[in-house]
């Protein structure tokens, strides 16, 4: 359901034909695809297609800048319709003036964003009311102290295992200088080492060495390089059986 693919590295680097190996599994994940990049600002592009009917996502690729950080998502709606609203990633400033983008693979049952936030948000999904709410909770942090680096990590990392008991938290989070893993269903999360930095999938994208990212732990990364690291939560997700579908339960 949904896959991930998160990049960072200290040197701008071509990971197009990363990006074209993720994209082709939207045929199991056809209902939309997204794309944050940088080129001199943060852009995101995604239409509510599939990846591969996309008229424009292959030209993008081809012509796209080497880069430092990156992020893309294929969905497999499971909450929400099938619109442009509701693709990833999600992106939005907090009152200090930092951007933060997310993208989420997974449904959140529990969590009082889940109904807080549905008057306000622009489509109809768990993951923005869930993004929705982590900007609040920085936001309402910022109006008494802005934070550094560290508090920054410390307050990403205590939102996420606040909210991950009962709910599939598979996240991964950029705030124009950290990138921020974190996944509790098992086998649903690797990473491999680049020349200079790291990239995250939901499943390997090639046949190199991909190590199976670790469970219950948010970790944030900077230039390619691990920075920040939380320690391991309880919040793992166990899926009930009707949400578990015939490419899952291989996971289980």
């Amino acid at each position: 359901m949904c896959e991930l693919l998160g990049f960072t590295s200290e040197k701008n680097t071509d990971i197009s034909d990363y990006l074209r190996a993720f994209f082709a599994h939207s045929r199991k994940n056809p209902h939309g695809w997204g794309l944050m990049y940088e080129d001199g600002r943060r852009e995101i592009l995604k239409e509510a297609v599939s990846a591969e009917n996309s008229t424009f996502l292959s030209d993008v690729i081809d012509s796209l800048p080497e880069q430092k950080h990156a992020l893309a998502h294929i969905r497999f709606a499971t909450v929400g319709r099938i619109c442009e609203k509701n693709c990833h990633p999600f992106t939005g400033t907090d009152i200090s003036g930092r951007e933060w983008t997310l993208i989420h693979n997974g449904t959140i049952f529990n969590g009082k964003h889940n109904h807080r936030y549905s008057a306000i948000q622009s489509g109809d999904t768990d993951s923005e009311r869930f993004f929705l709410s982590m900007i609040d909770t920085i936001n309402d942090h910022i109006s008494r102290h802005v934070p550094n680096e560290r508090e920054r990590f410390e307050l990403i990392n205590n939102f996420i295992v606040e909210n991950s008991p009962r709910n599939k938290l598979n996240l991964i989070i950029y705030d124009g200088e950290l990138l921020y893993v974190h996944k509790n269903l098992k086998n649903t999360l690797c990473f491999k080492r680049t020349d200079g930095g790291i990239i995250f999938s939901t499943k390997p994208l090639d046949s190199g060495v991909w190590i199976p990212f670790p469970m219950a732990q948010v970790i944030a990364y900077k230039s390619g390089q691990e920075v920040h690291r939380g320690d391991r939560h309880k919040g793992m997700f166990v899926p009930p059986l009707d949400y578990i579908t015939p490419m899952d339960a291989m996971y289980i």
